[in-house]
């Protein structure tokens, strides 16, 4: 088979840490033909580029200790139950071995660690316990020498736990091997919770659904599963059922919860030509529904696939961090010597314990390398990006990297843009005016009349304005109270004619009414009046008669005034509207939601510049928006925010954004921010604990206090700490 320069995915099995990780890229990069490798804990997947062959990349993963087996195109995620910690030790041979010297162990932690009692078979179990948990760590130190010519943590722990065996303190050096062997796999046991807590939504999608099969007059319903539906098959869901599949609504009509997809708990109104997505619920409603997606394809698969993508992206901290721990390791190395060596050299302190009450400077430099291992340390940053990330998409938020995440606790700066992302982004009536009306702040009957005549021409419209005049009509109960009109006809910018039960009806612009239909100073001051609000006035005449006025307008969504102040309130400072319409229809819209700075009349490059100037004024910035024209500002921003990746926001602002909110709620802003603060805030602690608490037991090493049992206990418990602490993240709201 001949070598290729394209890329390889695999996906690599056994890593319990992020050191595992970086042994493995090492090791893969040293070979023949290898441009780029990279490994990623979180996410297990291992990417190498260049011309190398897959089974060669294999065989070194093996050869470090590790399995691996190829990424499989459009593979599900698992499902299942969890193991638990227990199980998750059995399954697997090293961790095994390291119960069984748990056991073995036991005997030389009572009677000789405790109760001070020593004997030839307590000394005989303590090394069966370290042969048996200490192989496999020894065997992966000698590959990470031999393969790699690094050290690393299981090269510190072998040297501790050999020198341990020859100033004979075998309970020790058992000890240090299984606490170690099983601290090692409580991390990985903890990082995989972590890793598939995002994975469990797939569990909220069923397993088959009824296909509906029609064979000349009859139809016949079919149970099979989900994986051999098809694209253009047509499916029953009945009331309470889950949605099994992407799909578009072709009979029926029912509210939905659609929370695993958007976050939103309410219901969602779903009718004939209304998307459906894998894993929402049903409600009392029954739905024939046409596949539109694969199985592998659905919302819910590809929501998890970008999560995974955003696993791997790695935040600026995290980077720091794994470039602090390649040189940590080695230099821990050459500290733990200094400290073996130098008080006996240059101050005639002892090097080998004088008496079993009293440590000596060798066994001080052995603890040394135990209780400096940079566990802790080192997965402190991943779970917490991880735990936030899966929180998020199960919230509706999919953040596309931690690097996004993090530089949202910078921000103290957001830009919004308006049509669509702080308003509904397509129009609605708002009023309706008739000639004859006597109160026109209470509809009467000839308001309805006059949105009942104008529904009767927009009936077969399909513009925007005719949409919201007919929805309006179907509300207020007016929409069949005329029949549908005759000869229609369309004044292309300037409105639409149609004869209604034998009457010549016009709706039109207020430009057009001056032109060609008489109408008093109080309908053009009205109009005028609207249109200065940034609404839209469509005067109707009945006959050469003006009849009444309907006002259309972008309403402002429900959510935005108190996202504005949730925003405040997670530490937003500023927050400026950017908008293409005039600047008093945007001066009305941000006094309906509380912004201040407002800036209007602005072309797609206006935008651009607008966010250029916030960043150059303030520092970093976030933009808000949902349009095509909103690309090149989301681009500009530090963070770019798409709303409505489930609901309508359009695919160039999505692709475009370092962040989507799946449905349209603007609240889910300021749960981005604030998680965004929380996660730092874990970072900080965990790396405050991991620091502080060996800096502790550093002391404790050098003052002749602390042993090394005690060294690795406490590592394997800040490791257990910061993992814990990290996965509260999960469950933050």
């Amino acid at each position: 088979m001949s070598t290729t320069n394209t890329e390889l995915t695999f996906k690599v099995t056994g890593l319990d840490c992020a050191n595992c990780a970086k042994s493995v890229e090492t090791g893969v990069r040293q070979l023949a033909g290898v441009q780029t490798c990279e490994l990623t804990f979180t996410s297990e997947k291992l990417r190498v580029t260049g011309e190398v062959e897959p089974q060669t990349v294999i065989d070194r993963v093996r050869e470090l200790g590790f399995d691996v087996a190829a990424e499989t195109a459009g593979a599900a995620p698992p499902v299942g139950s969890p193991p638990n910690f227990v199980q998750f030790l059995w399954r697997r041979p090293d961790t095994r071995l390291a119960l069984i010297g748990a056991l073995l162990i036991l005997p030389g932690l009572i009677f000789e660690e405790l109760a001070g009692v020593h004997h030839l078979l307590i000394n005989v179990a303590s090394l069966a316990a370290l042969a048996l948990a200490g192989w496999p760590i020894a065997r992966s130190a000698w590959r990470a020498v031999k393969i790699n010519h690094e050290i690393n943590i299981n090269v510190l722990m072998t040297i501790a736990a050999l020198g341990a065996v020859i100033i004979g303190a075998y309970t020790e050096a058992g000890m240090v091997m299984v606490l170690f062997a099983i601290g090692e796999a409580l991390e990985g046991y903890t990082a995989d919770r972590a890793r598939d807590s995002i994975r469990s939504l797939m569990e909220v999608v069923p397993n088959e659904a009824t296909r509906l099969e029609r064979h000349g007059q009859a139809t016949h319903e079919t149970r099979v599963a989900v994986g051999d539906l098809r694209i253009g098959d047509v499916i029953v869901v009945r009331p309470g059922d889950r949605i099994p599949m992407d799909g578009r609504v072709l009979a029926g009509a029912s509210a939905v919860n659609q929370a695993p997809i958007t976050g939103e708990s309410r219901l969602i109104d779903k009718s004939i030509g209304s998307e459906l997505f894998a894993g929402s619920i049903n409600g009392e409603g029954v739905l024939e529904v046409e596949v539109t997606r694969l199985a592998a394809d659905n919302t819910i698969s590809r929501l998890i696939a970008m999560v995974e993508e955003a696993q791997e992206k790695r935040a600026p901290s995290q980077r720091f961090i794994d470039k602090f721990a390649a040189i940590y390791t080695p230099a821990v190395m050459v500290l733990a010597l200094l400290v073996a060596i130098v008080p006996p050299l240059l101050f005639g302190q002892p090097f080998w314990n004088p008496d079993p009450e009293t440590f000596g400077w060798f066994y001080r430099g052995l603890a040394l390398l135990v209780v400096a291992c940079p566990c802790a340390l080192v997965i402190s940053t991943p779970v917490s990006i991880i735990s936030a990330i899966s929180n998020a998409a199960r919230q509706g938020v999919l953040i596309k990297g931690g690097a996004y995440l993090e530089a949202l606790n910078r921000i103290e700066t957001v830009a919004l843009d308006k049509t669509g992302t702080l308003t509904q982004g397509k129009p609605n009536v708002v009023a309706v005016r008739s000639a004859a009306c006597t109160d026109p702040d209470d509809s009467c009957a000839a308001c309805e009349d006059v949105l009942a005549l104008a529904g009767a021409v927009e009936r077969r419209s399909e513009h925007p304005l005719a949409h919201a005049i007919l929805a309006e009509a179907g509300r207020r109960g007016v929409g069949e109270s005329y029949p549908a009109a005759d000869n229609v006809r369309a004044l292309t910018g300037r409105g639409v004619t149609g004869q209604v039960s034998g009457r010549q009806v016009l709706i039109g612009s207020h430009a057009y009414f001056d032109e060609a239909v008489v109408h008093s100073d109080g309908v053009c001051r009205a109009a005028n009046n609207d249109a200065q609000q940034g609404y839209t006035p469509l005067l109707v005449e009945s006959n050469g008669e003006y009849v009444g006025t309907i006002t259309v307008a972008d309403t402002v969504r429900a959510s935005s005034r108190e996202a504005m102040v949730a925003l405040r309130q997670a530490g937003v400072k500023r927050l400026v509207m950017l908008t293409g319409d005039n600047q008093s229809a945007a001066e009305s819209i941000a006094a309906q939601i509380g912004v201040t700075d407002v800036r209007a009349e602005l072309l797609p490059e206006d935008k651009v510049a607008a966010v250029r100037e916030l960043q150059a004024a303030y520092g970093p910035v976030a933009m808000v928006g949902d349009g095509i024209n909103d690309a090149p500002a989301l681009a500009t921003a530090d963070v770019s925010i798409a709303i409505g990746g489930a609901s309508g926001g359009t695919t160039q602002a999505m692709e475009t954004a370092d962040i989507t909110l799946m449905s349209d709620n603007l609240s889910r802003l300021a749960f981005l921010f604030n998680l965004s603060r929380a996660t730092m805030r874990t970072i900080g602690v965990n790396v405050f604990l991991s620091i502080g608490i060996k800096l502790v037991f550093l002391g404790l090493v050098l003052l002749g206090v602390g042993t090394m049992w005690m060294a690795v206990l406490a590592d394997v418990g800040v490791s257990l700490l910061v993992t814990l602490n990290a996965m509260r993240l999960t469950r933050y709201l």
